[in-house]
């Protein structure tokens, strides 16, 4: 507790009752201040504590009875409204059945007397170690209001221009605030009544508490703006630290790891599966989750990493007595969602570790009182080890001065005449705002009629405007759309027209080009067409771009790999000679060009110039190619028609010798 107390960034007050009462008319209290700079002691009276707080704005003003600064309820809710934006009250014994202030620093570690300093000082360090319970009669929701600021007053020659004016300037206000809620991030709700000239209010409701909202309250010429929180119907309490309750743990670790939390009642609470978290960050989700009474896995012995986890809460382990079966796992999360195996497998761990555990929760609940928590008493049992005799004694220890304390949480018990008198004051109060709304609502009948007529004239002119301009817009649309149709279809013909001009183009200059650049002389010379590959592909695409025709001269850049179909294809071209650059022909394609009588002789036979996209060859070195070819074909033929001759020789005697047997 002294490390936490040194450690405090920001003020914190602690209350007791000093002498008299806050019921009677001079009671004056006890104030312990703990800040950075030390501890202060003081007595102080009820209007200086007041100022006090004012003053110093402390974070919390922590008390063991909040009864002790307000005589009831109504009295309550008007002091939660005067402490400043930032001053939180706390009450540290707990909420609507508080514990004895004496209990509570005992199980804290925090000293106590019963000298009211000393309990002043206990409230303080409980406060600031995140003890207690914040009182609370308002919502985090604040209104606020811009209206007008003076009457609009009735009759004379300039009362139009007077209401103009004032509802001008309401609605200029109102949107100076409500852009100012817009550039602080704040979401809100605008409520607007309109009214001749503007507005003559606009109520903003904002989720944020005053202190949140970059707008203050004040009155100035024709406008007012009002701050007020929402109220609660009633006193609200909400814990300092987080609860965090019991719970049952199942963890599936590996490259996925996954965290199962059930409840002390056999509910799942949550599921989590991560490839990314290491250990510690798998402990801290726990921890944000609940407080590990059993830590369970699916397979025994327990893994390394639960084992790790499990000493980290000094929780009690469970493993079952073998490796947990997948139909076992899915039969009892066969009621569960859950979005991978990981998180099925952790998921029956906590649920066998709770079957395993349900009997004994039970027993451990039937022994507990109503005011011990039992989640506390089945962790010191399951994981200390602990009886459920002595951990009830330990908790409920406590001396005969206690229960005085207790009475004295409860407000005073109001007499029959007090509560009438109060029922009658708050009845009239809301028959005086009833009747100011209606006498509001009359006078703003009228006006507000007229503002629905001008209005309904101006949409109705606005919605034949609309109509008109729809009509067009619909004609000009469908005019575009044919517009665009045309254009698509000018477009493909274009690019066919392009196509059919660039191949014009590409014959042309095969015909007419003039070979400036070559060596030789234009007489003598024959075009050559370049296929750069023997595939049906590249013949295609040179028949696409210059055309191949009976008698031309072609090379291919790589004669490889062509089969019967793709040789047939050159084949009914019927061309003069094909020239072979790179790589061998395949005896299928070799076959069906010899088959055929088309040429086929190296390129290194004959010299071929390329002049941009054109080639060309000598007219002499391409017929000496074809004439060395047809040589070889001669001798092939020669040599084919031997090999046929011996064949059937061959075949001959086969058959003679045959008949002779």
């Amino acid at each position: 507790m002294n490390a936490r107390t040194s450690a405090l960034d920001a003020v914190v007050f602690g209350v007791d009752v000093q002498s008299g009462d806050v019921r009677g008319d001079a009671p004056s209290y006890a104030l312990v201040v703990l800040s950075e700079e030390g501890i202060e002691r003081d007595v102080v009276s009820y209007r200086k504590l007041r100022r006090r707080i004012d003053r110093d704005e402390p974070a919390i003003v922590a008390t063991d009875n909040m009864y002790e600064l307000a005589e009831d309820k109504d009295a309550l809710v008007y002091f939660l409204g005067q402490l400043p934006a930032g001053t939180k009250l706390v009450q540290v014994t707990g909420a609507e059945r508080p514990e004895p202030l004496s209990r509570v620093a005992g199980r804290h570690g925090v000293p106590y007397g019963k000298d009211p300093m000393q309990e002043a000082e206990a409230a303080a360090r409980l406060a600031a170690a995140n003890v207690g319970q914040e009182v609370s009669a308002f919502t985090d929701t604040t209104e606020v209001k811009v209206s007008r600021g003076r009457s609009t007053g009735s009759g004379g020659w300039s009362e139009d221009r007077f209401t103009r004016r004032i509802h001008g300037n309401v609605k200029k206000r109102a949107r100076e605030v409500e852009r100012k809620l817009d550039d602080a991030g704040l979401d809100f709700e605008r409520d607007v009544t309109e009214k001749y000239g503007g507005f003559a209010n606009a109520v903003f409701e904002v989720e944020g508490r005053p202190q949140d909202v970059p707008v203050s309250a004040n009155r100035s010429g024709d406008v007012r703006v009002e701050i007020e929180r929402e109220r609660r119907d009633g006193i609200e309490f909400r814990p300092l630290a987080k609860r965090r309750d019991h719970v049952v743990v199942g963890i599936d670790p590996g490259t996925t790891t996954a965290v199962a939390v059930v409840g002390l009642d056999g509910s799942v609470l949550d599921v989590l599966s991560t490839r990314t978290a290491d250990t510690a960050a798998v402990i801290e989700w726990i921890v944000e989750h609940g407080r590990p009474v059993v830590i369970a896995a699916d397979v025994t012995p327990m893994p390394e990493t639960v084992e790790k986890i499990r000493r980290s809460f000094d929780a009690a382990g469970w493993t079952p007595r073998r490796d947990l079966l997948i139909d076992e796992k899915q039969h009892r999360t066969r009621e569960e969602g859950y979005e991978n195996d990981h998180e099925r497998d952790a998921m029956a761990a906590a649920l066998f570790a709770f079957d395993d555990h349900e009997d004994q929760f039970d027993r451990i609940a039937s022994k507990v009182p109503p005011q011990v928590g039992v989640g506390t008493v089945i962790a010191r049992v399951v994981a200390g080890e602990e009886s459920v005799e002595a951990v009830l004694a330990d908790l409920t220890e406590t001396d005969d001065e206690d229960e005085d304390d207790v009475q004295q949480h409860q407000p005073r018990e109001l007499s029959a005449e007090e509560k009438r008198i109060r029922s009658l004051e708050d009845q009239v109060e809301r028959l005086q705002d009833h009747v100011e709304s209606l006498e509001s609502t009359i006078d703003e009948k009228d006006e507000t009629i007229a503002d629905f007529e001008a209005k309904l004239s101006t949409a109705r002119r606005e919605e034949r405007r609309e109509a008109r301009k729809t009509r067009e817009v619909t004609r000009l649309q469908r005019e575009n759309d044919r517009l665009e149709r045309k254009v698509e279809e000018l477009e493909s013909e274009n690019d066919d027209l392009e196509r059919k001009l660039k191949r014009l183009k590409a014959l042309w200059k095969l015909d007419h080009s003039n070979f400036a650049d070559v060596s030789e002389k234009q007489a003598g010379l024959v075009p050559v067409k370049i296929v750069s590959q023997f595939t049906k592909g590249a013949l295609e695409d040179a028949d696409e771009r210059f055309g191949l025709v009976e008698d031309d001269v072609i090379m291919l850049r790589d004669a490889s790999g062509a089969g019967e179909s793709t040789a047939r294809r050159l084949a009914d071209v019927n061309p003069r000679v094909v020239l072979r650059n790179g790589g061998g022909l395949s005896d299928v394609a070799d076959r069906i060009l010899f088959d055929h009588d088309i040429p086929v002789a190296p390129a290194d036979d004959v010299t071929v110039q390329e002049v941009d996209e054109l080639a060309v060859a000598r007219e002499r070195e391409v017929e000496a190619a074809i004439e060395d070819w047809e040589e070889r074909a001669r001798e092939r033929k020669r040599d084919r028609k031997e090999q046929q001759l011996d064949r059937l020789i061959s075949e001959h005697r086969a058959s003679g010798r045959g008949d002779s047997d």
